[in-house]
């Protein structure tokens, strides 16, 4: 994924940019900052929810502009505070949604379920047949990581997947998901406002402020450097 001064605006107003940054294939960049500062509007620029006013974002070296929408986000999983289950839906149903409409066969469908929720911890047998309202809030959040991971997308999209959930079973999450991410070799775009999942999480951090990048680096570098904007969150530890 790249951004070459990628721009969003609205009605003159930008919102963010220029944004000059390249996610590199097989790493989670953190997209770290306040309410506001720009992170979400980026991140929505991949999957195409929205279009650049200015500038280019690619995705495996092609315009954003240039792909069909429906195409590139059954290519790129998306997971989100909200989660956004179908209430009517099982577990299991949920998460074939994607493979069901790339005309998956039901024996393939099955056995990608099956995988996948165990990958998630849920067992099988236990939730594939439960519906959303009979989980917690962190079974949900599972459910929409094996979701976002149906399909196999070489690409995820993450927007504060964990904000919604208790202290405990977050930290619980992130662990799980650092392990996905690295036995998966997914490319990883994570937003979050929280530094510490930024530094639990992130190969870099991107730090946003005003729409555009103030600071990239290693998490090492994150917590060596002197600028002040990166100082002001790392009081927050």
């Amino acid at each position: 994924v790249e951004f070459r001064e990628a721009c969003y605006e609205v009605d003159g107003q930008r919102l963010v940019g220029p944004v000059v940054l390249e996610v590199r294939r097989g790493e989670t960049l953190v997209c770290l900052g306040r309410s506001g500062s720009g992170k979400t509007t980026t991140l929505r620029l991949v999957n195409r929810l929205l279009d650049p006013s200015r500038g280019t974002v690619l995705v495996d070296g092609k315009p954003t502009t240039d792909w069909d929408p429906t195409t590139l986000r059954r290519n790129i999983g998306y997971v989100i505070q909200e989660v956004g289950l179908f209430p009517h839906f099982t577990v299991a149903r949920n998460v074939s949604v994607v493979p069901r409409l790339l005309g998956w066969s039901e024996e393939r469908v099955s056995t990608r379920v099956r995988e996948l929720l165990a990958l998630v911890g849920l067992e099988p047998e236990d939730f594939a047949g439960r519906y959303p309202h009979q989980l917690s809030g962190g079974q949900r959040q599972r459910v929409g990581v094996a979701r976002a991971l149906a399909a196999d997308p070489p690409i995820l999209l993450c927007d504060e997947p964990f904000g919604a959930v208790d202290p405990i079973t977050r930290a619980d999450l992130q662990q799980e998901f650092r392990g996905l991410a690295t036995r998966l070799a997914k490319t990883v775009v994570f937003v979050t406002h929280d530094v510490r999942e930024a530094l639990a999480l992130a190969a870099r951090v991107a730090l946003f402020d005003g729409g555009v990048v103030t600071f990239l680096g290693s998490v090492d570098e994150f917590r060596a450097t002197d600028d002040q904007r990166v100082l002001a969150f790392r009081r927050s530890l």
